[in-house]
């Protein structure tokens, strides 16, 4: 008999928005493939509006968005209200920062499987009380839930220690992009290794400002190019306060083969990630050959280890945009992050151990 499995906890598929969106696409189409009815719920406004995707029944629930972090927690509840009904095998809920409220009322006759993402509540923008809240929620989210997945060891050797329940560590999975076309780059109006590249939410805790400081303040003139929804307080702010011509906010972008070739042919990739597990995005700069400067912490280095820069202010970034550039070191760091993502990030790989779980966990 098929397995009915449904995914709640992203603004729904294809990806429009982060990291849990691009796997809940990756991994729902990957599971169809596989033989298993499979169900993604999706916010009403997302712009793809079809029934089905590559086979994934989309359910799609009110989510208003115009106001603002409330809206997480009514999409969220009338996600688990829905379903209730739907009769799934196994539920994989992405992330827990507004849903675990509403995690009691998951149907008890699911298997409840929580992607923890990271420690939300170390995140900059949440402070006093929404901190607190989210310590509680990630108590609710190991309450009620069958199994944990970490997607970083970090994580996984916090939730063991702290609530003594065994998580799995499952990474998102990168495939090796091999395919460069420099014609991609001609709308930038930029040129190969002529350019620096970040790709983030815009929010604090990404340490955008502190790259567009770390670059301005080099002696270099290349341009950094930043890719990302600026449409939020923050991103006005960014724009407002640096206008200037070596700062391109090029806006949001989901080609993923133009997000791929801008990777490949940047002089440097900036990971301003400071909090939560490993990011897709670090695992895709990776797959696409990019040489990193990371923000410092224990995330990154657990992916990076030794093959990357690495940042803990606008000062640093400065100090190795102006220093001299290891060509012969830049490529072993570009050949050993490739081997890894081959050795340990394939998308076979990572799919067959959801499916380990979804097999034998409960």
């Amino acid at each position: 008999m098929t397995k009915k499995i449904g995914i709640l906890g992203t603004r729904g598929i294809p990806n429009q928005y982060g990291g849990f969106e691009q796997w809940a696409t990756q991994l729902s189409v990957a599971l169809v493939e596989r033989g298993y009815d499979v169900s993604v719920y999706s916010s009403h406004f997302h712009p793809y509006q079809e029934p089905e995707y590559k086979g994934v029944k989309i359910i799609r629930k009110w989510d208003p968005k115009s106001i603002g972090l409330a809206s997480q927690f009514i999409y969220d509840l009338l996600c688990v209200a829905d379903a209730r009904k739907q009769n799934f095998d196994t539920i994989f809920q992405l992330g827990y920062t507004t849903s675990s409220v509403w995690a009691k009322f998951l149907p008890k006759s699911s298997q409840i499987i929580y992607n923890m993402d990271g420690m939300e509540w170390k995140r900059k923008k949440y402070k006093g009380v929404l901190s607190k809240f989210l310590k509680h929620a990630e108590k609710l989210a190991v309450k009620h839930s069958n199994q944990l997945i970490a997607d970083s060891l970090p994580i996984k050797n916090y939730l063991d220690k702290k609530y003594n329940k065994q998580a799995a560590y499952i990474p998102y999975p990168a495939d090796v992009f091999d395919k460069p076309d420099e014609t991609v780059l001609k709308p930038f109006n930029i040129k190969p290794n002529g350019y620096y590249l970040l790709i983030a939410r815009f929010q604090p805790d990404n340490n955008l400002e502190a790259t567009i400081k770390g670059v301005i303040n080099s002696k270099y003139d290349k341009p950094l190019i930043i890719v990302g929804d600026y449409n939020n307080r923050y991103g006005r702010f960014l724009r407002k306060k640096y206008n200037h011509k070596q700062v391109i906010f090029a806006g949001k972008i989901y080609d993923k083969t133009v997000l791929d070739n801008l990777r490949y042919f940047s002089s440097l990739y900036f990971h301003g990630h400071s909090a939560g597990g490993t990011n897709p995005s670090l695992l895709e700069a990776m797959a696409a050959s990019s040489v990193i400067c990371a923000h410092n912490n224990e995330f990154n280095n657990a992916v990076l280890g030794e093959d990357a820069y690495y940042f803990n202010n606008e000062k640093d970034i400065t100090e190795i945009l102006n220093g001299k550039t290891n060509n012969f070191l830049n490529k072993q760091w570009i050949s050993n992050n490739l081997n890894k993502l081959r050795e340990n990030y394939t998308l076979d790989k990572i799919v067959g151990s959801y499916i380990r779980l979804i097999e034998h966990t409960k």
